[in-house]
């Protein structure tokens, strides 16, 4: 190993209190959609200490909210700030963005929780909170790392910038306003919860809507209606077929011990209006998975198509069709190439400093790196520490060890591709 990478290595060992602390402070902060701001204080202390350049603002205007990639579950970004902080390098290397987000998905039911989901608890090397692994323990990594090499002295030739941004859990406004202020680079890191595991590619999802027509009757004489929530049984159905069909295609080797890659997923059902009614409308939401190589549109397409198709099953959708809705949160899906230098630079800083080699899979879930990588045309690559099921799960927890693991990684990748400056 290096010198500047030993370096590195030795001071994140000697400071791992410190990645704990920064984590806890982090995870202490209630930061659902619309209460980031706490928690970008907290990030927003640590980039002055670190005396990087920052950039500190609410997202919005038109070039955001009319751009063909905007998608937003609200109307104002107001009191939910994006941070960006700069490490200038002394030029003539390679630059990165690492990006990482701050909003958390709600804590949910709290009686499925051991510990209190913002109490930050640290118990047998793990810390457990809600956002722990999704992903602040990601964007502890990515702080520490600088710190790591701004503490040893090293200087970079290429510059470093940090994301704090806003909104991933519902479709990446905030990474996008990143982009749109300017902000590129030769490549980006998203330290998602991989569980070290480096995804060169990344399913894509958006969110649909699809109403279930029925006729309404009386309860007593339902034979004389036609239940909406039967005929939505049959929806149901077909559209399991059809993530069947879509999955079927799918053989890329990154996917192999991924049961379903592009899942369709009905999260919500609403129907009926009276117990002694017959139900004359459901309305289903759900997600749909975007593969890799597939284009929003194609997909939209051969969903309607195959919704047209109920009618070929029963004769009932032939005048009453079920209307498709697509609507809300939408990731775009990406993928990089093995052999790019970006694969190969975290390969290597991932073998260098661990001694094995990475396993490289495909993601099960969007991020923000398509958006990074479709609209602002910065190769991508998602690689954190935590484990991907916890991430939404109750009793969230990060594995302390694997974080310090992967802020090594990381600093060793970025001396290498930013180069050290002599």
């Amino acid at each position: 190993m290096e010198d500047s990478q030993k370096q590195v290595c030795a001071w994140i060992n000697d400071n791992r209190h410190r990645s704990i602390k920064l984590l806890k402070k982090m995870v202490e902060q209630r930061s659902v959609q619309g209460n980031e701001a706490s928690a970008q204080a907290v990030v927003l202390e640590k980039c002055r200490q670190l005396s990087l350049d920052i950039d500190l603002w609410e997202p919005g205007g038109k070039a955001l909210k009319q751009h063909p990639h905007f998608v937003a579950t609200r109307t104002s970004f107001k009191d939910s700030p994006n941070i960006v902080g700069v490490m200038k390098g002394t030029g003539g290397g390679r630059s990165v963005i690492l990006n990482g987000h701050v909003d958390v998905v709600p804590e949910g039911d709290l009686k499925q929780w051991e510990v209190d989901p913002y109490q930050a608890v640290v118990k047998d090397n793990r810390l457990y909170g809600r956002g722990s692994t999704d992903m602040k323990g990601g964007n502890v990594c990515l702080l520490m790392a600088i710190e790591a090499i701004k503490a040893s002295g090293i200087s970079l030739k290429g510059d470093v910038i940090f994301q704090s941004v806003i909104e991933e859990e519902s479709g990446g406004a905030g990474t996008l306003a990143a982009i749109l202020r300017g902000y590129k680079a030769d490549a980006a890191i998203v330290p998602e919860p991989t569980k070290m595991k480096i995804f060169q590619k990344q399913q894509g999802s958006m969110w649909f809507r699809l109403k279930v027509k029925g006729r309404s009757a009386h309860g007593g004489t339902r034979y004389e209606g036609v239940s909406a929530i039967e005929k939505t049984t049959l929806v149901v159905e077909h559209l399991l077929e059809l993530e069947q069909k879509r999955n079927k295609r799918i053989t890329d080797p990154l996917y192999q011990t991924i049961p379903i890659p592009v899942p369709i997923n009905i999260g919500k059902i609403e129907g009926g209006t009276w117990p002694s009614s017959v139900a004359d409308l459901v309305t289903l939401e759900g997600r749909c998975g975007i593969a890799p190589n597939e284009k929003i549109e194609d997909v939209q397409a051969e969903f309607q198509v195959w919704i047209d198709e109920l009618s070929s099953k029963d004769e009932w959708f032939k005048e009453h069709p079920a209307e498709l809705e697509w609507f809300g949160a939408r990731w775009l899906p990406n993928e990089i190439d093995g052999t790019h230098p970006l694969t190969e630079a975290l390969s290597k800083a991932y073998a260098d400093i661990l001694g094995r080699e990475p396993v490289i899979e495909a993601s099960p879930w969007g991020t923000d790196a398509g958006l990074l990588s479709h609209a602002g045309g910065i190769p991508s690559i998602v690689f954190g520490p935590g484990e991907t099921e916890m991430a939404h799960f109750p009793n969230e927890f990060i594995d302390i060890d694997q974080m310090i693991s992967c802020t090594k990684v990381i600093a060793a990748f970025i001396l290498d591709w930013c180069e050290v400056s002599e």
